[in-house]
C-alpha cells in the first residue's frame, strides 16, 4: 500500500536530522524502504511513529534541560553585570568625591 503523505512528509523531516541512535536510524531505513517498495502497513507505520514518538521526546526533554541551564547562568551572568555596574558607580562617585577634596586641599596648601 503506498504511503500516506503526511507519513512521508514526517520521514522525510525526520530523515533531514543527523541521527546516531541505532534504533531511530533502524526505524528511518525500515520505513524509507517501505515507502520505496509502496509496502508500507498499519504495522510499520505504527512501529516507525513510536520511534519517532519515543526518540524525539527523549530529544525535546534533552533540548529543553539545556535551555533551563543556559537560562539559569544567562540569569546569574545579569546578576553578576548588574552588580558589577552598580559596584562600578559607587567606585566613580568615591573618586569624584575623594578628588574634589584633594582639589580643595590643594587650594589652601601653604607654601612658604
Amino acid at each position: 500500500m503506498p504511503a500516506d503523505a503526511r507519513l512521508t512528509q514526517l520521514v522525510a523531516r525526520v530523515g533531514a536530522f543527523h541521527i546516531t541512535n541505532r534504533a531511530m536510524v533502524r526505524a528511518q531505513r525500515d520505513i524509507e524502504a517501505a515507502i520505496r517498495e509502496g509496502a508500507v502497513d498499519q504495522g510499520a507505520c505504527t512501529t516507525y511513529i513510536a520511534e519517532v514518538r519515543r526518540y524525539f521526546g527523549d530529544f525535546d526533554a534533552e533540548a529543553r534541560a539545556h535551555l533551563r541551564d543556559v537560562d539559569r547562568r544567562l540569569e546569574r551572568a545579569n546578576q553578576v553585570t548588574f552588580n558589577l555596574t552598580a559596584e562600578r558607580g559607587v567606585a566613580v562617585k568615591r573618586i569624584e568625591a575623594t578628588q574634589a577634596v584633594l582639589e580643595a586641599v590643594a587650594t589652601l596648601e601653604y607654601t612658604p
